[in-house]
């Protein structure tokens, strides 16, 4: 007995003496409960961070903050033309009023949309961390409400900041807005269109991301549907003179025609020329109509991830 004692290693004795079980209880998380708001609201930040490439590597930084540079390098640059010549630029139409700013941000919101917003969807389904989200307070409308907020929000900082920024530009520069109430106003406008922009190319994007859990065939989808809404639509209107309210089909001219609504240019509330006559344009399709068209896209989209996110759940 003596024997096999001392030839046990006083390594491992000393091991074995040292190791002890400190509790064998279950132990309760005892910190703050912020319940289904908490989560939602961690779930927008951790998917805005996520898709700006914050506390990841650099190689995912790259291609949101590329979108976003390219929404802002022309705003820089009116505000540098507008500094250098002292006149009001807008007035004189040197350079473009605020809601024709929107034409400088379409290729963002292409690049933004179809290469960056797909991977807010798809990664969580890859990567199984969908089960853990509802695992939490989260259920499956609050998961989908905080992606769809994340994305919206994210997308708005390239439809509404370059604009602010010339907002408060032009006014420290001189050519702003006269008076509070004018200013107040196209800050109003900026914020609207801003997000109403946003929130039809988001139910979009989000709608085809959904439908599969590849991120390039995502990216593709998102593309096809971008391009293929914008150039089908504009042949069939302005080649082969078919009725103007197509357009609906089209995601950046509709958007576009919103916008234009909001800053007050278009017709107000009658479709122009209600005849069935071809060829009719863009600008003179009826805000009802307008707002009509939008919302649908909206819906359409929200009722695709809707559903094909109870058919995963469906399945787990």
């Amino acid at each position: 007995m003596s024997e096999s004692t001392e030839s046990t290693p006083s390594g491992v004795a000393a091991a074995d003496s040292a190791a002890q079980i400190l509790d064998q209880r279950y132990r309760p998380y005892d910190g703050a409960r912020h319940g289904l708001a908490g989560a939602m609201r961690a779930v927008i930040v951790s998917s805005m961070r996520f898709t700006l490439g914050l506390g990841r590597p650099a190689r995912h930084k790259f291609l949101p903050w590329l979108a976003v540079v390219v929404a802002l390098v022309p705003a820089i640059v009116f505000v540098g033309i507008a500094t250098v010549l002292d006149i009001d630029l807008i007035s004189e139409n040197i350079l473009p009023e605020y809601h024709e700013y929107y034409g400088y941000i379409q290729a963002a919101l292409f690049f933004f949309c179809g290469i960056v917003v797909p991977e807010i969807l798809v990664a969580d389904r890859r990567n199984g961390m969908l089960p853990l989200y509802l695992s939490t307070p989260l259920r499956l409308w609050s998961y989908l409400a905080s992606k769809a907020a994340a994305v919206t929000v994210t997308l708005a900082v390239i439809t509404m900041g370059p604009l602010l920024f010339l907002l408060v530009a032009y006014t420290v520069e001189g050519s702003g807005p006269a008076g509070i109430g004018d200013w107040l106003t196209v800050l109003v406008r900026i914020l609207g269109s801003g997000i109403a922009i946003a929130a039809t190319m988001t139910a979009a994007s989000l709608a085809i991301s959904s439908l599969t859990d590849r991120r390039a065939f995502a990216v593709i989808g998102v593309i096809l549907l971008l391009l293929g809404s914008s150039l089908v639509t504009s042949s069939l209107v302005e080649t082969a003179e078919l009725d103007s309210r197509l357009y609906a089909f089209n995601l950046f001219e509709i958007g576009a025609a919103l916008k234009d609504r909001i800053y007050g240019i278009g017709p107000p509330l009658q479709f122009a020329g209600d005849d069935g006559a071809p060829g009719r344009r863009l600008s003179e399709l009826a805000t009802w109509f307008v707002l009509s068209a939008n919302a649908a896209w909206v819906l359409a989209g929200g009722a695709v991830v809707w559903w094909r996110y109870r058919r995963i759940e469906a399945t787990q």
